[in-house]
């Protein structure tokens, strides 16, 4: 039997949330209900009350109706505190081996908000009609790995349609807690972040085997702005010992706002931890403005590369690169550990080589020019006569990645040490 949290606003659901906990006992687990009520007294009292997730949360239940009236987001808030804080004593005590979520939109935020301090590899759902709700999407889920179910119906009084859904939720959750491996997840090897996306395929999977030939566990993280912020996070979080970081575009994009843009701290989490890092430019020659009109239009007498209709890729200019160059540099020159800057002269990815639209070899030399100007030692950036959607160039990092690694003394990696648990996503 495992313990499946339903976190739920019972006031306004409880009807539902009753069917619900029945499902899951009926499969065969513990349902723990964690009432987060703010509007009215519930209709019967959950597992763990509103009146206890308040108090914990800062403020007595009384002073969250209140505030609930007047200023809706403190409500919230304390609640988010006070609920967060009791589920992360339950996951200590063993006491939790997954989390669902039911609800509109406060009762979306609450609980994703909830899921978010969980720890990686626990299951943690959400059945909402907001789960496709494209301005809300990322509030919710960020870089966790929370599965959202979209009920497309509210859940507001159970009928025919919504009962088939929450039995699919329900089922869901029952499904994930019964197979998972659970948060404790082990490595025997040190374990390397690659960032890929598709136009450095060939050089990452080429890249993947050769360092597992070289005794390491290599994880990818897509970088298409979640993925390579994710990255960013799980080192802070201690899961990688090194980064193998050829696609760095999000830097560019998040400069000039495309599609793939990660934040403004990409490349600071290896920078301030020290761990061992080589990068590449990949993705940096070109920025994604996929379904956006207005910059297709701008950027009209540039070169464009058109995969479908969501995802349209524009050449950069040789002075945006030295924009971008100026933050990679500041960045790199902050770097704890050991890096080096690796650079095809043939081409940055499969776009950008001879014959090719996308080919600007002056503009990729102006990016090179001023990284030299602005990094310390510019002796870290080595101009290699390959394009980077090659074999040979893999082989170049992952060599390149093996010296940096094996240079820095013994222990002084910190990253999770192998064979211990691995908690990614744990509140810090």
């Amino acid at each position: 039997m495992k313990s499946i949290v339903i976190i739920c606003n019972l006031d306004t659901r409880g009807e539902d949330i009753a069917f619900v906990k029945q499902l899951i006992r009926d499969r065969g687990h513990e349902a723990i209900l964690l009432d987060f009520s703010m509007e009215e007294p519930p209709p019967f009292p959950g597992d763990i009350r509103t009146e206890e997730v308040a108090v914990r949360g800062g403020m007595p239940i009384e002073a969250v109706r209140e505030k609930y009236r007047s200023d809706r987001d403190a409500a919230t808030n304390n609640q988010i505190r006070g609920a967060a804080s009791i589920v992360e004593d339950l996951v200590r005590q063993g006491r939790v081996h997954g989390v669902i979520g039911i609800g509109g939109g406060t009762a979306t935020l609450v609980a994703t908000s909830i899921m978010q301090r969980l720890p990686f590899g626990m299951p943690k759902l959400m059945a909402s009609p907001m789960a496709a709700h494209p301005a809300y999407i990322d509030k919710y889920v960020g870089t966790r790995d929370i599965t959202m179910h979209h009920t497309v119906l509210d859940i507001v009084k159970m009928n025919p349609l919504l009962k088939a859904q929450i039995i699919n939720a329900v089922g869901a959750i029952c499904g994930m807690v019964e197979m998972t491996q659970g948060t404790d997840i082990r490595f025997d090897k040190p374990c390397v972040a690659v960032s890929s996306f598709g136009f450095a395929e060939m050089a990452v999977q080429s890249a993947l085997g050769m360092l597992e030939q070289a005794g390491f566990t290599p994880i990818v993280c897509h970088a298409q702005g979640k993925g390579d912020k994710a990255m960013e996070e799980m080192i802070r979080d201690g899961a990688f010992h090194g980064v193998l970081d050829l696609c760095i575009g999000g830097v560019i994009e998040n400069l000039f706002k495309g599609n793939r843009d990660p934040g403004p701290h990409r490349l600071m989490a290896a920078v301030e931890t020290g761990i061992p890092m080589v990068l590449a430019p990949c993705g940096l020659d070109v920025l994604s403005y996929g379904g956006r009109a207005d910059m297709l239009e701008k950027l009209k007498d540039r070169a464009q590369y058109v995969q479908d209709a969501l995802r349209v890729q524009v050449r950069t200019s040789a002075e945006e690169l030295r924009q971008a160059a100026d933050v990679i540099a500041e960045r790199l020159n902050r770097a704890k550990g050991p890096w080096s800057f690796l650079v095809p002269l043939k081409g940055w990815s499969s776009l950008d080589r001879e014959g090719r639209p996308i080919y600007d070899p002056a503009a990729d030399a102006a990016f090179v020019a001023r990284l030299k100007e602005k990094l310390a030692d510019r002796s870290r950036v080595k101009e290699l006569d390959l394009h980077l959607y090659t074999p040979e160039f893999a082989r170049a990092a992952v060599e390149e990645f093996v010296r940096l690694f094996r240079a820095v003394p013994a222990g002084a990696h910190l990253a999770q040490r192998p064979g211990k648990p691995l908690r990614v996503g744990e509140a810090r």
